[in-house]
């Protein structure tokens, strides 16, 4: 099927490993100029970069000055902006809402929030510009179902939710369309890294984190295929949306959990 995304210019946020990584290479897969934005350039990246021509720019985009650098990148480079996907995000196990203080409460909502706040504020005036554009958040299904082991994380993704809503509200009648996809879990280093949450939870379950990942988290969690989600569905599911297929869509959120949410 052709996405009709060929020659786009598009910007990926936290483009360095996991879901950014792959929506990264989707994008680029796809004959989209890609420019990735990462505070490093892993083997991956480079070889994507080698690969395809993708650009990678290293950049801090938890500061308030790497947002604008990178958009300011791509428009250098390429005159134009179609594309923003904010894929940037974070999180770490709690013990309990008492455990967090403020210096995580604003770590956690900085790289969850206001990197995709400051990014967008960047890339909107060349959107609105050209009369035409797309913004695709990657939030998390956490922003509904607010696990105590993530009561910050939730609590950053229920705002970058609404924040979606909102600027699709206001934006649509301009031509840019905004959506969200909230993924459960990913097979991405969040889990899998060593200390991640596949480790973590195969600590409890007494047994090894691949079993924990392939097994114990599909069946604890209620995900219904039986599976937790592997990055490239997520990444298809960002192509459709920046699509001219998707022309209609905008101000909606997509679930991607394997069935795990059974309202919402």
């Amino acid at each position: 099927m052709d996405l009709k995304l060929n020659d786009k210019v598009a910007v990926v946020t936290g483009a360095s490993k996991g879901m950014g990584l792959a929506i990264a290479e989707a994008f680029a897969r796809e004959g989209v100029h890609v420019v990735a934005g990462s505070r490093s350039t892993p083997p991956e990246l480079e070889a994507l970069r080698e690969k395809y021509g993708l650009t990678s720019v290293s950049v801090d985009l938890s500061t308030s000055e790497g947002p604008d650098e990178l958009v300011r990148h791509a428009v250098d480079q390429y005159g134009r902006l179609d594309i923003l996907v904010n894929t940037l995000g974070a999180g770490r196990q709690r013990s309990s809402f008492l455990d967090v203080d403020d210096a995580e409460w604003q770590r956690i909502i900085n790289m969850n929030l206001f990197s995709a706040v400051r990014t967008t504020r960047a890339a909107l005036p060349r959107m609105l510009d050209a009369g035409e554009g797309c913004v695709v958040n990657l939030n998390s299904i956490n922003a509904h179902l607010p696990y105590v082991m993530v009561v910050d994380y939730s609590a950053a993704k229920a705002a970058l939710g609404s924040l979606t809503k909102s600027l699709s509200e206001e934006f649509a009648p301009r031509g840019i369309r905004v959506n969200a996809i909230s993924p459960g879990p990913v097979r991405t280093p969040f889990w899998t890294a060593p200390g991640g949450f596949a480790e973590l939870t195969a600590a409890q379950a007494g047994t090894t984190p691949q079993e924990a990942i392939d097994v114990v988290v599909p069946k604890s969690m209620g995900i219904s295929t039986g599976r937790v989600t592997e990055p490239h569905e997520v990444a298809d599911l960002a192509l459709f949306l920046a699509s001219p297929l998707a022309g209609n869509i905008t101000g909606a959120e997509f679930i991607i959990d394997g069935g795990q949410a059974k309202m919402m």
